[in-house]
């Protein structure tokens, strides 16, 4: 299969490539690095980045940014980067990418333990991985021509931890080529309206 990873620069996204990589054709996506250069959250951007790939199989979106800070500190503005960013940026994916994916192609959008499990400055986060969440299960039975649609909901990454460590305290923190098995199940299988959950 030709998969693209949007956002396969970044720390999850380059274990989610060197795991499929192995088995399958990697277009790498990004903003700044990568075979492909693009901005999710600029519609013309989206479909200009699909138009240069030509066919492929299954897009992989790893990527996506929220603000952190307490309640009492956020502003609108800080809820719309996640908004625009992690949550519109990957419906951009596929809004648009779903009129030139193959048939019995897939999408693999990214959220995170949030949604279930709040902490304190995760306001945004949680908004985001959720809504994200609703938006896979309803696209799920609305997708023509075979194509699936998955969600992979990971804990906080080992490698992650040193930026992210202070948020997180109590929670185990899982290794991203564990987290990328999830994307492997997704694309290489059958399933669709899934959430896959890693590490809790």
């Amino acid at each position: 299969m030709k998969i693209i990873i949007a956002g396969g620069t970044g720390t999850l996204g380059k274990a989610v490539a060197e795991t499929l990589s192995k088995r399958h054709t990697i277009v790498v996506a990004a903003r700044d690095h990568g075979d492909v250069r693009f901005d999710m959250m600029d519609p013309s951007s989206v479909r200009k980045m699909y138009q240069t790939v030509g066919e492929f199989d299954a897009l992989i979106a790893t990527t996506g940014k929220v603000h952190f800070a307490d309640l009492a500190a956020m502003t609108p503005e800080d809820y719309q980067m996640g908004l625009q960013n992690k949550l519109m940026g990957q419906v951009n994916l596929v809004l648009i990418g779903q009129h030139y994916i193959n048939n019995q192609g897939s999408f693999t959008l990214t959220s995170g333990i949030l949604a279930h499990d709040p902490i304190r400055g995760g306001t945004s986060a949680s908004m985001v991985n959720a809504a994200l969440e609703g938006f896979v299960k309803s696209a799920a039975i609305e997708l023509t021509s075979g194509i699936r649609i998955n969600l992979v909901s990971p804990t906080v990454l080992t490698e992650s931890m040193e930026k992210y460590g202070n948020y997180f305290h109590g929670y185990e923190p899982v290794d991203a080529a564990r987290a990328a098995l999830s994307y492997s199940k997704s694309v290489e299988g059958l399933q669709t309206g899934q959430v896959y959950r890693i590490g809790y």
